[in-house]
């Protein structure tokens, strides 16, 4: 059984989904999962599909987890969370191969590497192992949602001024930016969009967060 402690205090709905989705979003705020991000976002549909896939594993792992917390050996955890993360990882890796063939060939080798990310396993032992099973899914959901959000934006921005397409469909025929779909532009848009999200914590005279670098 667990040892760790539960919180008496259950946050608010509407406080996850904010903080998942903007004040802690985990590429823009918390800088989690930075790598893997650059690597896929060369599109709107890689970015979406890749996003899905996060947010399926998010909310099931919770889920998971905040259903056998107590079960779960606080020596242990890091192991079985591991495991569970894999479990739902090669689920939703499977009906990804047969529902998106053309897609899953593209992105299908950073499918797998979910299990390594570093957003995942950090909600599990941050939230899931702690709280009810509904706040768990919750909060899984609004974290999930927040790096669906990112990739699908990183990956149109990349795609639109990078590649002068639209989900694969030629918008303007005046002479893309090559580097945004390279490795490097992939970090130069993600660190433009941070410093716009810093912009406007501060202008909503917030301070600013730590974030963690590259992990995952």
């Amino acid at each position: 059984m667990s040892d760790l402690p539960v919180h008496s205090k259950v946050p608010k709905t509407g406080e996850l989904l904010w903080k998942g989705f903007f004040a802690e979003n985990p590429v823009f705020r918390l800088a989690l999962s930075l790598c893997p991000a650059v690597a896929v976002t060369t599109s709107v549909k890689n970015g979406l599909m890749m996003g899905i896939a996060v947010l399926a594993v998010q909310v099931l792992s919770s889920m998971t987890v905040a259903i056998f917390k107590n079960f779960i050996h606080d020596k242990v955890r890091i192991p079985v969370y591991t495991i569970i993360i894999a479990l739902w990882v090669s689920t939703i890796d499977m009906i990804l191969a047969a529902v998106a063939p053309a897609v899953y060939a593209e992105i299908g080798l950073y499918i797998k590497l979910i299990v390594a990310f570093a957003i995942i396993i950090s909600r599990l032992e941050v939230f899931a192992s702690k709280y009810p099973l509904g706040s768990s899914m919750i909060d899984g959901f609004a974290m999930g949602l927040g790096f669906l959000f990112a990739m699908v934006l990183i990956g149109a921005i990349r795609e639109v001024l990078g590649n002068g397409s639209f989900w694969g469909i030629s918008l303007i025929d005046a002479k893309p930016i090559l580097l945004l779909i390279l490795p490097a532009g992939g970090f130069f848009t993600i660190g433009l969009l941070m410093a716009a999200m810093n912009w406007i914590d501060l202008k909503r005279g917030h301070k600013l967060m730590d974030s963690g670098g590259c992990h995952g």
